[in-house]
């Protein structure tokens, strides 16, 4: 794969998986309250965490493994790499809600962590979890 396509697709499937996450994070919003930041940042991780990790296997990776230890495994590293990043995005996104208050530089913090979370990410995965991955940069495919 050229880094070209990879950095779209990556960059695509981030796209995807944040507005996924914020998503959810409204839906908490709207069911709870306005005061529900924790449960809203708990349940958007959880949904974008999954539906990041089936695009990267796929598509980014191409990681074909199957099986539920197979998926199990590298489902469980992906996970623990994410604890980091997770930490990131969580810490600028409530960063932005506890200096502005407003929903619009809460997601702009969430937008941020998220993108230097998924910077960080890619590099762990690539190095921690995908290690029989089939990705090669500068190829085409």
């Amino acid at each position: 794969m050229t880094f070209r396509t990879l950095l779209l697709r990556y960059s695509l499937f981030a796209v995807l998986a944040t507005v996924a996450n914020l998503g959810a994070q409204r839906v908490v919003f709207a069911i709870i309250s306005d005061d529900a930041l924790i449960p809203a940042l708990l349940v958007g991780t959880g949904v974008g965490l999954v539906l990041k990790y089936i695009l990267d296997k796929r598509w980014i990776f191409y990681d074909l493994g199957q099986g539920v230890i197979d998926h199990s495994r590298k489902f469980s590293a992906y996970t623990a790499m994410g604890i980091l990043t997770t930490a990131i995005f969580w810490g600028t996104e409530a960063g932005f809600w506890l200096i502005w208050r407003t929903d619009l530089m809460r997601e702009l913090g969430a937008v941020l962590g998220l993108t230097v979370g998924y910077i960080v990410k890619f590099n762990l995965d690539r190095r921690f979890v995908f290690t029989d991955s089939a990705l090669t940069i500068g190829e085409a495919r």
